[in-house]
């Protein structure tokens, strides 16, 4: 019998077969994947002197979880920032393309000095904005949108807050529930009754994205992380294009049906995405199944193009966004070889539309990255190179009521010797995610010492 089994070889199954392996290395753990490699959305392509991410292309260092793990992995020599630039990036706000407020965190000013001079925001939306230091707080939780027009108004919202975070979750970030995928700028009104306020204070602890401090990756990109917590791995099964049909608590454990056949466990990590899940537990845990089944995935795809330098315009920074509402089909681009060093040869520029809540071919993707390219450059010289990554309802986005729906559907862990782990849950960024699935291990672990129980607790 494989003692624990992992559903998903994301980066939360992986973290979590990680985990389980060096706190018990004598464990029999399985890891199954149904696709044909591990890393989920973490993927990287290395072709003729071009090095690109088709997923996430960096880690925050102000969450630790995911450095932690590299340096554990012995990747700390390998570890890169991204190259200083000032500005680091510009929003276009349908008319002109301006510098982003330097001292931003997350969406918030911090820095007054940079605040006062931005032109992204008129006198009046600058003085709204400082409003904030004297509005009270709110508990409850609320619209992200509604959240940050009360606290620092309309043009903050439009100009700066909606186009910094439209490409972390899928689909309107208006929409997203504040206490969910924005909890820290609760907790900063909580704490210091200004958003403001909180922003100066952090901004004093963090490093900022224009000296090159705030985002970190690999020289070899993150797909090396991926192969490196692989061959950490030793010992641990890993089985790829294998499906998981089925889940079937039994009196002496788990059993976990493939496209394979089936495998016997007396622990389950289940860490994939919400729907999968959702149609997993159905049988097993209704109100879990339906709670998982009401969490929302949008489509992202990202774009990634090469031009020979010389036959485009001087581009500024690291990249652009594009302000809500003006028309275009990006959430915004990366200049990639002038965010990262050695991503691109000599003498070519190395491009990147990021996409979300856009479902289209790969060829089209191509010609909307392109048309708003045009849009800013006024002529656009084919690509000598295209490369297209889709994710189809590849993003969970956390609506108003998401911590009501994941408080139902872990109820689910009930069951004895089950865990739910990924991205549906606690935070979408890589840093929550491995945190989540080396949590989830370590619990499964540590039931796994204490013995599994003679009777299996049923759902009201």
């Amino acid at each position: 019998m494989s003692r624990l089994v992992v559903i998903g070889g994301g980066m939360a199954g992986l973290s979590a077969a990680y985990a389980a392996r060096k706190a018990n290395p004598a464990l029999t753990i399985t890891l199954l994947e149904a696709g044909p490699r591990l890393g989920g959305k973490v993927l990287t392509h290395a072709e003729n002197g071009f090095l690109l991410e088709g997923g996430p292309d960096a880690v925050v260092r102000y969450k630790p979880w995911a450095l932690e793990l590299m340096r554990e992995l012995g990747l700390e020599g390998e570890l890169v920032g991204t190259l200083p630039a000032r500005p680091s990036a510009l929003i276009h706000d349908g008319k002109q393309a301006l510098p982003i407020p330097a001292g931003l965190q997350m969406v918030v000013p911090g820095d007054l000095w940079a605040l006062a001079k931005t032109p992204l925001l008129s006198p009046f939306g600058k003085a709204r904005a400082l409003l904030d230091l004297l509005w009270p707080g709110k508990e409850e939780d609320e619209a992200f949108g509604e959240f940050i027009r009360r606290r620092l108004g309309n043009q903050v919202w439009e100009r700066l807050a909606a186009p910094l975070s439209g490409g972390i979750y899928g689909g309107d970030p208006a929409e997203l529930s504040t206490l969910a995928a924005f909890p820290q700028l609760k907790e900063l009104e909580r704490t210091h009754s200004s958003l403001i306020r909180g922003a100066l204070e952090q901004r004093k602890k963090r490093g900022t994205r224009e000296a090159g401090g705030l985002f970190a990756s690999l020289r070899g990109g993150l797909g090396t992380w991926v192969e490196a917590i692989t061959r950490g791995l030793e010992g641990v099964q890993v089985y790829p294009h294998t499906p998981v049909t089925g889940l079937e608590r039994r009196p002496e454990g788990w059993r976990v049906y493939t496209s394979q056949g089936y495998q016997e466990a007396e622990a389950v990590v289940l860490a994939v995405p919400a729907g999968t899940a959702a149609r997993l537990l159905e049988p097993l845990y209704l109100p879990a199944a339906r709670a998982l089944g009401e969490i929302p995935y949008g489509d992202s795809a990202t774009v990634s193009l090469a031009f020979p330098a010389e036959k485009i315009p001087p581009r500024v920074g690291h990249g652009m966004l594009m302000a809500a509402g003006q028309g275009f089909h990006v959430r915004g681009f990366t200049w990639t070889d002038q965010k990262w060093a050695a991503r691109a040869p000599q003498g070519y520029a190395l491009v990147r539309a990021y996409f979300s809540g856009i479902s289209a071919r790969e060829a089209e993707l191509i010609q909307m990255a392109l048309a708003d390219l045009e849009r800013l450059w006024g002529q656009v010289p084919p690509p000598e190179r295209s490369w297209v990554f889709r994710w189809p309802q590849g993003l969970p986005r956390y609506t108003v009521g998401h911590l009501e729906r994941v408080k139902t559907a872990t109820e689910a862990e009930r069951l004895a010797g089950l865990f739910l782990a990924g991205a549906a849950y606690q935070g979408v960024g890589l840093p929550e995610v491995v945190r989540l699935g080396s949590a989830k291990a370590l619990q499964a672990v540590a039931f796994l010492s204490r013995g599994v129980p003679s009777a299996v607790p049923h759902p009201a």
